[in-house]
């Protein structure tokens, strides 16, 4: 394949491929955001020195925005890019700005390949695959993940739950998906609790219903039998700020999901989120190429490893550069067109190793919705340590959990009597650890 294009590349100075990098930099995903940005360093290079070494006159330069995942920003962004004649986007990280740039980016034929966006497309506003022609997505959609989920509360026996989601298109598209799959199993839902975005400052409001709720469900219920679930982004670890340390809530476990996985921002309520785990869901999938990668972003001192949305977008990076090249191949310039045509067929011939580089997200199989079509979850959770662990892993092909540290609820000294429901008052509830209860807690968690 490369020796043929080669062949066939007339002699020219090397042609730049622009690509815009929409992420959230400043936002209730700035973990997540700042790590595509800088493994996409890694990616910028690792390309340019393939290019050169097979004699392809291009290289790629990457124009990265923030966009704080607000989905007018992300319009805003997307138009910039467009007028400086940039119509190659990887991103934007969340569904519902995936929504909001849908019309203009289909009008304008922008290809996007989003690393993490997961609604499902009918949540996001498609109703046929032909309309999302030019949006690719290279993460597990949220049916997959709802399955996840669901598995994760059957498992561990859960009777009931209280569900508090973001209220956008990705929060809601989650609460709407999950919800049949908790009703079949006999799951009660006892509240959907919506929240605006943006985010609020105070949570107070919302905590004090979920206080309510859950006083409610533990008159039924005992504590090992209920559970909060939050579908959110890093917002979760302010609303267990400003819950107060003996509030209810802490008497339960809780279950999140990838929006929050492996956030960076525990560690300003470690003495209260120990406890109750935030287990979350992120979709995990690592290629043959993984290791090389995070050697790399080890000696750039990015930290230990990258998370699962920046291997994605490492791959997607590979993807749009080897398409572009194809399509300009096949057309003589640049057809947006053959552009979204090419992508599966070079993502396939890119996920066996055709070009001689493999993906570090793994073997990467799309649906007709251009969607990533399968793949595991990991659960991870808050360990005694404060650190982010694997409980778990919900298998694909199973439809089943392998559990390393199944959830149990917090010791508390009353588990199954409520506590008085707090008052809702501005700002943050000052945060300090009960060091007995703490104690006793590791004693008992400890593996």
């Amino acid at each position: 394949m490369l020796a043929i294009l080669m062949l066939l590349m007339p002699t020219a100075i090397a042609q730049k491929i622009s690509i815009g990098v929409l992420v959230d930099l400043s936002g209730p995903l700035t973990t997540y955001g700042t790590d595509i940005k800088n493994t996409l360093t890694i990616a910028e290079e690792d390309i340019n020195k393939y290019l050169e070494e097979k004699g392809l006159p291009y290289y790629v330069k990457f124009y990265v925005e923030d966009t704080r995942v607000d989905p007018k920003v992300t319009l805003e962004k997307v138009q910039a890019l467009y007028g400086r004649g940039i119509n190659l986007i990887i991103g934007p990280m969340g569904s519902g700005e995936v929504a909001n740039i849908k019309d203009f980016v289909t009008a304008n034929k922008i290809v996007i390949i989003s690393p993490s966006s997961t609604a499902l497309p009918s949540i996001i506003g498609f109703t046929t695959p032909e309309e999302k022609k030019y949006i690719f997505r290279f993460v597990g959609t949220d049916d997959l993940q709802t399955d996840a989920i669901a598995s994760e509360l059957k498992d561990v026996g859960i009777k009931a739950v209280i569900i508090t989601y973001i209220g956008n298109a990705w929060g809601k598209g989650l609460y709407e998906t999950i919800k049949p799959k908790l009703e079949n199993a006999g799951i009660e839902i006892k509240d959907a609790i919506e929240y605006p975005d943006p985010p609020p400052a105070d949570f107070t409001p919302y905590i004090a219903t979920m206080e309510s709720d859950l006083n409610d469900l533990l008159k039924t219920y005992s504590t090992e039998e209920v559970a909060i679930v939050t579908f959110s982004y890093e917002e979760v670890y302010t609303m267990i700020a400003q819950a107060k340390p003996d509030s209810v809530l802490f008497n339960v476990v809780w279950f999140g999901c990838d929006g929050n996985a492996k956030s960076g921002r525990v560690g300003e309520v470690c003495d209260k989120v120990i406890g109750i785990g935030t287990y979350s869901t992120l979709f995990e999938s690592k290629g043959k190429s993984y290791a090389e990668l995070e050697s790399k972003y080890r000696e750039k001192g990015f930290g230990e490893f990258p998370y699962q949305y920046a291997l994605n977008a490492y791959d997607a990076a590979w993807v749009l550069v080897l398409s572009y090249i194809e399509t300009v191949n096949k057309t003589g310039s640049y057809d947006p067109d053959v552009m979204a045509e090419t992508i599966p067929v070079i993502t396939e011939k890119y996920s066996k190793g055709e070009y001689g580089v493999y993906p570090v997200s793994g073997y990467i199989t799309l649906n007709e919705w251009n969607d990533r079509a399968s793949g595991d979850y990991a659960i991870w959770y808050v360990n005694e340590n404060c650190e982010w662990d694997t409980a778990g892993v919900w298998k694909f092909e199973t439809k089943t959990i392998e559990w390393y540290h199944k959830p149990v609820p917090p010791v508390t000294a009353t588990p199954t009597t409520p506590v008085t429901t707090a008052t809702p008052s501005p700002g943050f509830e000052a945060v300090f650890a009960i060091a007995g209860l703490i104690a006793i807690a590791y004693a008992i968690r400890k593996r």
